[in-house]
């Protein structure tokens, strides 16, 4: 039986249960990280105290393994037989504090945790800046070193390759653009054809690095939001034929 694990964002983890299946057992999944932040040391000093009303267990469990930098050993433990990317989430800012690097998530936001001394002089590292991308290539190269020297390196590496969607089918089945800027939770926007580009930035990266990887994308007819989706519009959140497409792929790679 497969081991897979992801290191990505809900739009690899929600495809088995929107194609109606359960994810594959002992599904391991990081998320609410940047590859930067995943590959930095743990933030020394920070509270780890129990979480705010209104933040449920696991997007807690992923803030504290993103402050606390235990995902990486958990992953290499776990010697996945399949490892699936994506990008998604490098939608996230990235603090520089207290020597190392944060993802600013909106879990950290919620926490209450940037009030604490820990936080004292946070920088914020602004996605898709030239800062932002040198960080990101950076730690692309440590990761690539790290699966080769690592049981990671027996892996299946897998890249699930996506871009925001510029247009949505609305609750009455009309197609209809997406504002050139949107709001990736509150008091966060960005704009989606700068997103897009540093998607493919990252992409080409990876490839150039890590070319034995395999590669699944959804034909760019998919590539659209939908207003009905079980976690609301958003142009990363897809049509179900997305997701059909993107199963089929991941089955055929064995996962």
């Amino acid at each position: 039986m497969p081991k897979v694990a992801v290191i990505g964002s809900c739009i690899t983890r929600d495809v088995w249960p929107i194609v109606g299946e359960a994810p594959p057992d002992d599904l391991l999944y990081i998320c609410r990280t940047s590859l930067p932040s995943l590959l930095a040391a743990p933030l020394p000093g920070v509270d780890l105290a129990p979480p705010a009303p209104g933040l449920a267990d696991f997007p807690y469990r992923s803030m504290v393994a993103d402050l606390t930098k235990t995902a990486l050993g958990a992953l290499i433990a776990y010697r996945p037989t399949h490892l699936v990317f994506d990008f998604i989430d490098e939608r996230l800012d990235m603090l520089s504090v207290g020597g190392t690097l944060v993802t600013h998530s909106w879990e950290l936001d919620v926490s209450g945790f940037l009030g604490q001394p820990a936080f004292e002089g946070a920088r914020t590292i602004r996605r898709t800046t030239t800062a932002s991308d040198l960080l990101w290539r950076q730690a692309m190269r440590e990761m690539a070193a790290l699966i080769a020297a690592t049981p990671l390196a027996e892996a299946q590496l897998i890249l699930h390759e996506a871009q925001w969607a510029t247009t949505f089918i609305d609750r009455d089945g009309k197609v209809a653009p997406l504002p050139h800027e949107v709001e990736i939770f509150t008091g966060k926007s960005a704009a989606i054809e700068a997103h897009n580009a540093a998607l493919r930035r990252y992409q080409e990266t990876f490839v150039a690095l890590l070319p034995g990887a395999a590669r699944v994308a959804a034909p760019p007819d998919l590539q659209v939001a939908d207003a009905g989706h079980r976690w609301g519009l958003s142009p990363f959140h897809y049509v179900e034929g997305y997701y059909r497409d993107i199963h089929a792929q991941l089955q055929a790679l064995g996962v």
